[in-house]
């Protein structure tokens, strides 16, 4: 994938296509040389599939989808020349939007269903703070907003996710 890049001012936009929705990620550059780098929504199931070219979709699996998202906005990094490593980013924010559970029905199962949201919800934050644990150790965590919605275009991912993070010259150690 080579990205489209669009500079005005301080903002490098990139994406993909000539008559784009969105752009994957959008950099800003701050004063004193750092990055502000708002990484567009997407999700573990079929965008992750797509990002990265993979063989099959995930779906409801937390433990699987959290890291795709990850391995997605840092195959963006990459790709962008911005640099090697997700961990090289300090995530500021991320917002996370959580699908319902696709089975069972919360009419003919409610307590199966109950229990399924209960497992994807403990899944989720595993994986989450297990990313954060083992892949960016030395940095901090960022704020977090979740919110379970009723549905979102990606019919088989259980979370979307949207983040901004800060790629810093200088870590401030």
């Amino acid at each position: 994938m080579a990205f489209m890049v669009k500079k005005r001012g301080k903002l490098t936009y990139y994406y993909e296509g000539e008559d784009p929705v969105l752009s994957a990620m959008v950099v800003e550059e701050q004063p004193d040389g750092d990055l502000r780098i708002h990484f567009s929504g997407l999700t573990g199931g079929h965008s992750a599939t797509k990002v990265l070219q993979l063989d099959s979709v995930t779906s409801m699996e937390p433990a699987i989808e959290v890291p795709l998202v990850f391995r997605c906005w840092e195959y963006w990094l990459q790709e962008a020349g911005i640099c090697q490593s997700i961990a090289e980013i300090d995530f500021i924010e991320i917002h996370a939007f959580g699908a319902q559970p696709k089975s069972p029905s919360p009419l003919s199962d409610p307590a199966g269903y109950r229990k399924e949201q209960e497992r994807v919800r403990a899944e989720y934050a595993k994986a989450y703070r297990n990313f954060f644990k083992e892949k960016c150790p030395q940095n901090g965590v960022p704020a977090r907003f979740t919110v379970h919605v009723v549905d979102f275009p990606d019919e088989a991912a259980s979370y979307e996710f949207y983040g901004v993070g800060l790629l810093q010259q200088d870590h401030g150690e």
